[in-house]
């Protein structure tokens, strides 16, 4: 019988941790090797889909290049068993100097205590 290893704060802060890190390897180290990032934008109703570590790695590359000083705000998170919801503020100042102001939330499902989805949604003030 496979033991199923739960969520807990520690994992939820790391991965909070990383993404305010913008260290784009220690990210994709918290994935499974075929995980999944959807995005909150995108030409589809899930946004872009970027499957496996090195798109994934790709993407936020870019990203951060684009956004340097992007920063997530912690309000709130639960998470029970293989998944979990993560509540947050972004900022950031993207390179045409236009500032980013978002709160939103991550949902995500795990395996082995690594991302196997991560789902992105926000609200963009305007």
């Amino acid at each position: 019988m496979t033991e199923t290893v739960h969520v807990d704060e520690a994992l939820m802060q790391e991965i909070h941790d990383a993404f305010n890190a913008r260290d784009v390897d220690w990210i994709c180290r918290l994935f499974t090797e075929d995980g999944v990032f959807a995005t909150a934008r995108g030409p589809h109703a899930y946004g872009e889909r970027y499957v496996g570590r090195e798109a994934i790695g790709r993407f936020l590359t870019e990203r951060f290049a684009n956004i340097p000083d992007m920063a997530w705000k912690h309000q709130y998170r639960w998470f029970h068993g293989t998944r979990a919801v993560s509540y947050w503020s972004v900022t950031g100042k993207d390179a045409r100097g236009e500032t980013l102001e978002l709160d939103g939330c991550d949902l995500y499902e795990f395996e082995n205590r690594r991302i196997k989805y991560k789902d992105t949604l926000w609200k963009q003030r305007t």
